[in-house]
């Protein structure tokens, strides 16, 4: 279960793990669709992991009615400013009494995308899971990373393809950044179980088992 929580112009959906420890936070960045009932699944099973887990409301407040209007909204939605939102949401989780202070970001399809672009910009991230999802290239300086990073990409995916991952992957490899890189046979989405067409049970179950691995280690 996920509450709306508003500071310094943002707003996110906020969900707490199990108990009263400190626990590792993360910052879930959402679709192109918006932050719908599907974030907010993912936002829950995160928590249910043992992370404190807060997803930005990109859109504020707004959610795509259909793949035509997602695509416009992502294509309006500012890369910089959106990583700026992203940026207040890890201060946010820092400060938060349930973290243990060290907070990374992941996100799908736009979100992967950003999430690659807040690798670049948001200072202090301790880890970074991307999936399938490639920010612009006048938007991001590799150059800037420190944290370690995995990515999450799909055979059958023409947006986001594997060969602009792997790039990606040797340009951080030259600057010294370990980026663990997964390709699946599998469409773009393949995570989102509300899309029956592209949803791949068995590559979504273990690409979280991996992304859950490594932020409890990455986030200890």
């Amino acid at each position: 279960m996920t509450k709306r929580v508003s500071f310094d112009g943002v707003e996110v959906e906020l969900a707490e793990p199990a108990g009263s420890a400190r626990a590792p936070a993360l910052v879930l960045v959402q679709e192109w669709w918006g932050v719908n009932g599907h974030i907010r699944d993912l936002v829950t099973r995160f928590a249910a992991q043992g992370f404190l887990v807060a997803a930005p409301d990109l859109y504020h407040g707004e959610v795509a009615t259909d793949a035509e209007d997602a695509g416009r909204r992502m294509t309006a939605l500012d890369t910089l400013v959106a990583v700026k939102e992203i940026g207040k949401a890890a201060d946010f989780l820092k400060a938060h009494p349930r973290s243990n202070g060290k907070v990374g970001v992941t996100g799908f399809c736009l979100g992967g995308a950003l999430s690659l672009a807040a690798a670049c910009h948001v200072p202090g991230l301790s880890a970074v899971v991307a999936f399938y999802g490639i920010p612009p290239a006048a938007k991001v300086d590799y150059a800037k990373v420190t944290a370690p990073v995995m990515a999450h990409f799909a055979k059958r995916d023409d947006w986001a393809t594997a060969g602009k991952a792997e790039a990606i992957k040797r340009e951080l490899a030259a600057r010294g950044v370990p980026m663990d890189l997964h390709v699946y046979d599998a469409d773009h989405a393949f995570v989102n179980d509300t899309r029956p067409e592209v949803y791949d049970e068995r590559n979504a179950k273990l690409a979280l088992e991996r992304t859950y691995a490594f932020l409890r280690e990455k986030l200890a």
